[in-house]
């Protein structure tokens, strides 16, 4: 069974070559939370702008926009994010500028896309930021803002959502019923509003995770107790 972490990464392919691009996502597409093809370099760009992903994997030469050309923009964007390149063998000595741009990997084609997977699993230990540790055997995915228990989805509203991401952007405070009802609705809203909404959590979830210190508000439990 692949690392549980590519489950969590949404992966997009910069890819003209439609059967290929095709080829690739079935055989290594349901790995991961998601797999987008963009047909060149300027939809790549809009496509990374709209759902961020987690690694980029490109082609070299493509209309409109090179791969090359392409993966500068995005560290302009994101230093931080891999950028994986599909070489032809007749265009590996344009590998030499992909050093100085960034690029993470490169594979020549044609690749066995095994290799391919066993690279990205082998490099999602330097994504694990995104990839929060809560107590009580709870992960919390901050890119596809997704809850787990023991691996396991545990499924969220979107309030829930942002009532633990308050909580995590928070670590170091005891969030109160005031900011609570700010973030989540409106200052006027109930206080028995906010008791019910934490109580349904707590349940969907644990006390433990989600600790109410008594007359003061609640924080989250990052340590196994």
């Amino acid at each position: 069974m692949k690392n549980r972490v590519l489950k969590e990464l949404k992966i997009l392919l910069v890819e003209d070559e439609e059967n290929l691009a095709r080829l690739l996502k079935e055989a290594i597409g349901d790995n991961f939370h998601s797999f987008t093809i963009a047909a060149d370099g300027l939809e790549g760009i809009e496509l990374f702008k709209k759902i961020k992903p987690d690694i980029v994997i490109t082609d070299i030469m493509m209309p409109r926009l090179s791969g090359l050309e392409m993966a500068k923009r995005l560290k302009e964007i994101n230093s931080d994010t891999p950028i994986i390149i599909l070489s032809a063998f007749s265009e590996k000595e344009k590998l030499f500028s992909a050093i100085d741009i960034g690029i993470t990997k490169y594979f020549l084609k044609p690749f066995d896309t095994e290799e391919l997977l066993e690279y990205i699993e082998s490099i999602t230990s330097k994504l694990g930021n995104k990839l929060l540790k809560l107590s009580e055997g709870f992960m919390f995915n901050k890119t596809t803002n997704s809850l787990y228990k023991n691996d396991r989805y545990v499924p969220l509203s979107k309030n829930e959502i942002k009532f633990l991401s308050l909580l995590m952007d928070n670590q170091n405070r005891i969030i109160d019923d005031t900011l609570i009802k700010e973030h989540l609705w409106s200052a006027d809203a109930s206080d028995e509003r906010v008791r019910t909404f934490i109580r349904r959590l707590r349940a969907k979830t644990s006390k433990k995770l989600i600790q109410n210190i008594k007359g003061v508000g609640y924080r989250l439990s990052f340590n196994e107790n």
